[in-house]
């Protein structure tokens, strides 16, 4: 999937930025795929400039002006065209430029006193015969950064930890096993290719500690992680509830047993938003057609990394595959909100009474909206009918599906709901498409 994005954006004329969670597998896509299959259409091996900023025989270009006149030093024949790799550019620092008298910018411009990364891509694409793509630890080099400096010029590709499509047929477990490990330890690479499971645990809360969290705390200069790591425990708790800042910072603070504002979380929920560490989903409602503010779901990039950050203790089999249903509808291109339907019933004492009931997922695919609803299991009549309420009663047309676990192959019930399984769900990237 991701070799067929690069592959559609080779040469037009912007700089391919390949974004994701770290240790998801960015390097090894451009250097090794992407590399090998270029190779395999018959490029040649001087037609590669490839710079890895985190190797110690590549730190000189960590200073952009010397990175430019490297590149520029290694495609110097205008009758090649020639592809070029920078790997991890987040470690490009910014230098001051000594021939502009700073007395004459004005403070709000004084940003245009240094030579950036940003600088010198925009410049060397400029030249035809480049066709440049970069790898950064999204911690550092965000989407919204990316936006702001490259505007039309750059286009992104996000990389996910792997899904259970890729997992699977490298699991060598048969399905239902295979979700079960995935639901536990997730896709991130290296820990589907560990055999052992302390291993895996040991390495998935090692990323948390030594990678993740280290990342943003220095990134933004934060003073300590006491509050970072109370949110990030108090997201991977209750992934799949409905929340606001102001929740939030009493379960941290609870966590902590010392209070914090809701402008921190909310400034910390960015932070963890923008590395990818977890996607939040706004809250719509089907009938008002409006959305509510500050009202959300957050999910984990990964279950594997959730599950680390909590221990291995909660885990719920309901919540994990909500999450894992969302993150699949993200990685395939779809915007998903989560819903809500404002139902009137008639209560005891005859006064009617409105009721809020949720649609896990309201997916827009391009063509239309889907109603996804994420049911365990359903086996019993009342469950069915429970789990079906909201979508019955959205009074629309738009197609619902209910997706339940295990192996289920689709069937439609009387009112139209589409059943199927978690697993064929998964598999199958058309399933929904239907």
């Amino acid at each position: 999937m991701y070799l067929k994005q690069l592959l559609d954006k080779r040469w037009n004329g912007k700089v391919k930025i390949i974004t994701g969670i770290r240790r998801c597998g960015k390097s090894f896509l451009l250097s090794t795929l992407y590399k090998e299959h270029l190779e395999h259409e018959g490029v040649e091996s001087d037609c590669f400039v490839e710079i890895s900023l985190d190797r110690k025989a590549f730190i000189k270009y960590r200073n952009p002006n010397e990175l430019y006149d490297y590149v520029q030093s290694k495609t110097k024949d205008q009758s090649k065209r020639y592809y070029v790799f920078i790997d991890e550019i987040q470690l490009s620092f910014k230098v001051k430029n000594e021939n502009i008298d700073e007395n004459l910018i004005p403070e709000e411009d004084k940003d245009l006193l240094y030579t950036t990364f940003y600088d010198i891509l925009n410049d060397l694409m400029a030249r035809s015969n480049l066709d440049i793509y970069v790898t950064g630890s999204n911690s550092k080099m965000l989407s919204k950064d990316i936006v702001t400096n490259f505007r039309d010029r750059g286009t992104e590709i996000k990389v996910y930890p792997l899904s259970f499509s890729e997992y699977y047929p490298v699991s060598r477990l048969e399905k239902a096993d295979a979700l079960e490990e995935y639901m536990i330890y997730g896709g991130m690479p290296l820990v589907v290719t560990e055999n052992s499971e302390s291993e895996k645990r040991k390495y998935l809360a090692g990323l948390y500690e030594n990678v993740y969290i280290k990342d943003i705390v220095e990134r933004y200069r934060l003073k300590d992680d006491e509050v970072l790591e109370a949110l990030i425990d108090s997201l991977s708790s209750s992934i799949g509830s409905l929340t606001n800042p102001h929740n939030l910072a009493n379960a941290a603070g609870t966590l902590m047993q010392r209070s914090t504002s809701d402008n921190t979380i909310k400034k910390y929920l960015t932070f963890l938003e923008d590395a990818f560490l977890f996607l939040g989903a706004k809250r719509y409602d089907v009938k008002g057609k409006r959305y509510f503010e500050n009202i959300r779901k957050y999910y984990s990039m990964d279950l594997g990394l959730r599950n680390a950050k909590l221990n291995f203790r909660q885990l719920d089999r309901g919540h994990l595959m909500e999450n894992m249903i969302y993150l699949e509808l993200i990685r395939r291109g779809y915007n998903v909100d989560v819903g809500v339907v404002e139902v009137t019933r008639v209560n005891d004492k005859g006064k009617k009474q409105q009721s809020q009931y949720e649609i896990d997922f309201i997916v827009n695919t391009g063509k239309e909206k889907i109603y996804i609803q994420s049911a365990l299991n359903l086996d019993t009549e009342d469950k069915r009918t429970q789990e079906t309420f909201s979508l019955r009663n959205s009074r629309d047309f738009f197609r619902k599906i209910v997706i339940v676990g295990g192996n289920t192959k689709p069937w439609i019930d009387d009112n139209g709901i589409t059943y199927l399984g978690v697993i064929p769900f998964l598999l199958d990237h058309t399933i929904i498409d239907f």
